[in-house]
């Protein structure tokens, strides 16, 4: 699926801010000083969490209608959207380290020349694996 609309518990620190706590969602937790920093922080949370359910083939449940959620006094409920094909973009181009091994007098020439390793290395990937869009993510799922 590509959006969700999930509710979203807000309950009042004891100090000052928000933790916000998705139902539906056990282990999806987040806080926030104010509450828009905390409306903030709840859309990141519940996207990359239904974007770790995704990966992890989990089953992601149906969301319980706001009406039958019981809060308590001084907290509330609001629904927060993911829209998850914006999300799996950003973290299908986010960059990962790799570690490599290359013969010491291949390094030596190509730091001597300046050359750019990452550049490099995504230039050459794409090429064997046959991807001729640049700045688009290859879907190896569907492949």
């Amino acid at each position: 699926m590509d959006r969700y609309i999930f509710p979203a518990v807000f309950e009042p620190g004891e100090k000052k801010g928000y933790c916000v706590t998705f139902p539906d969602l056990p282990g999806c937790i987040t806080e926030g000083n104010t509450l828009e920093e905390a409306l903030q922080m709840a859309k990141e949370a519940l996207e990359l969490h239904l974007y770790g359910m995704e990966e992890d083939g989990d089953a992601i449940p149906a969301p319980t209608p706001p009406e039958e959620i019981g809060v308590q006094k001084g907290a509330f409920i609001t629904l927060i959207e993911a829209w998850m094909p914006f999300i799996r973009d950003v973290m299908a181009s986010r960059a990962i380290k790799k570690t490599l091994t290359i013969p010491k007098w291949l390094n030596d020439l190509a730091e001597e020349r300046q050359v750019n390793f990452s550049q490099i290395l995504q230039t050459a990937l794409k090429n064997y694996l046959g991807i001729a869009e640049a700045g688009k993510p290859y879907d190896y799922k569907k492949s």
